[in-house]
């Protein structure tokens, strides 16, 4: 093979094919392990057949005995602790090894619970192959009063590798069920991989080329030598993780692969560049479904709910062009699942509408739900009304955002819900 060019057959079929492997075996990993072995069967062309998923080893009842969780899984093909009732693909391996698990992987699938990212990508340095590509499918981000951060720059810091992000209005149940969902996977292809799809700071790139021609390279048509190019981070600033271009023996990662890698006729993939802003749809929201829950829970109407999602929307929009406005699009917001639709979603039955509205409804605070329904755990939209709100406390920036403030007023007693109308008014002003 020449240098610069990628390695493909008399067929036009790249020599390597990638490895995927689920960091995670949860409700949702398992899910996502589904449709990604699923794929991977139908796909010889790009993929290995078996997909490995790592799974946290526990101890499970199956049919009266005692059992290995992973020997469930790769037995009997289900896991009936976290995702009962689904039949898994064969060719889904539970791996109880982490190291073993993401050997010679190039595409990594992180899902697992945020507060595990920084202790799993310490165990994973030096496992991995140095040319890795991830994407995360852990929803929201992380927000302190020194900034926002990404759970797929987390990832991407931690390992040294590229970290795309999924997010949607996605109920794991429904989708392991078939039943039909959409979701949004932002993915800014480097700069030094060979990709069909243009990355923000973008080097020339080769057409699809016809079958049985070699396809030039990124590092052909550069004048750049691969080693010295940057990918820029979700702020738009030259990342200080120095990347290894993915080897031209392998397809390309771009859209179209990981479009392959994730879409089924019962979920449909949109494909965009802006991370930081699907990453913060995912967080966001959370936020306004609290509002809708208020309202609704006060007997005011789906007309009132409406309203409260028109202006959490222009908040959220608001927030993601402030603070990433060199990368976030207000189309991520506005047309895709990781948006509007995963707000929608959200506002209508989430566990944050949910537990608003009985709060309203039983004449108690949120946090007694908390207390009371969720035995301690913490809805997702309270803790992040407080981050969100000291964040922009810290800015001198809060009524700027008159909804994300008043929702953390209204959960720390110093309003009620009989403000928001006039606080509505004034976003119309």
């Amino acid at each position: 093979m020449a240098p610069g060019l990628l390695s493909v057959n008399e067929n036009g079929v790249a020599d390597k094919r990638h490895k995927v492997t689920v960091v995670g075996s949860g409700n949702w990993g398992s899910t996502i392990g589904k449709i990604a072995a699923e794929n991977a069967k139908e796909h010889p062309e790009l993929f290995e057949e078996q997909v490995q998923m790592w799974v946290f080893e526990e101890e499970v009842t199956y049919e009266g005995k005692t059992e290995k969780l992973s020997h469930v899984i790769n037995t009997h093909h289900e896991n009936i602790k976290y995702l009962p009732n689904i039949t898994l693909p064969t060719n889904l391996i539970a791996n109880p090894s982490l190291e073993d698990a993401v050997q010679g992987s190039s595409i990594l699938i992180f899902n697992l619970p945020h507060q595990f990212i920084h202790t799993t990508c310490n165990r994973l340095k030096g496992k991995i192959v140095p040319y890795a590509r991830a994407i995360s499918c852990i929803k929201g981000v992380d927000v302190n009063d020194e900034g926002v951060s990404l759970f797929s720059e987390w990832i991407g810091d931690g390992l040294g590798i590229y970290c795309g992000a999924l997010s949607g209005a996605n109920l794991a149940t429904e989708i392991a069920q078939q039943k039909l969902s959409e979701t949004t996977i932002a993915y800014d292809p480097p700069p030094m991989d060979n990709s069909r799809n243009p990355s923000r700071n973008a080097t020339p790139r080769s057409a699809t080329p016809a079958r049985g021609e070699q396809r030039a390279s990124a590092a052909e048509l550069s004048v750049t030598p691969l080693a010295d190019l940057h990918h820029r981070d979700a702020r738009g600033r030259i990342s200080k993780t120095r990347l290894t271009p993915v080897p031209p023996e392998y397809p390309p990662l771009d859209h179209d692969t990981f479009k392959a890698l994730f879409q089924r006729p019962y979920f449909l993939v949109s494909m965009v560049s802006d991370v930081a802003g699907t990453s913060l749809g995912g967080a966001l929201k959370n936020i306004v479904a609290l509002a809708a829950g208020f309202v609704v829970g006060k007997g005011w109407g789906n007309n009132a709910k409406s309203a409260i999602m028109r202006v959490g929307l222009l908040e959220m929009i608001k927030f993601g062009k402030e603070f990433f406005g060199e990368t976030v699009s207000t189309a991520t917001f506005t047309k895709e699942s990781a948006g509007v639709a995963d707000l929608i979603t959200s506002c209508s039955g989430g566990r944050n509408f949910n537990g608003a509205k009985l709060a309203v409804e039983r004449g108690v605070s949120v946090q007694e739900i908390e207390q009371k329904e969720l035995n301690g755990q913490k809805l997702q939209g309270t803790s992040t009304a407080a981050e969100v709100y000291s964040f922009l406390q810290k800015r001198g920036l809060e009524n700027d955002y008159p909804l994300f403030t008043a929702v953390y007023d209204i959960l720390e007693g110093r309003k009620t819900i009989d403000d928001i109308p006039a606080i509505l008014a004034k976003a119309q002003s």
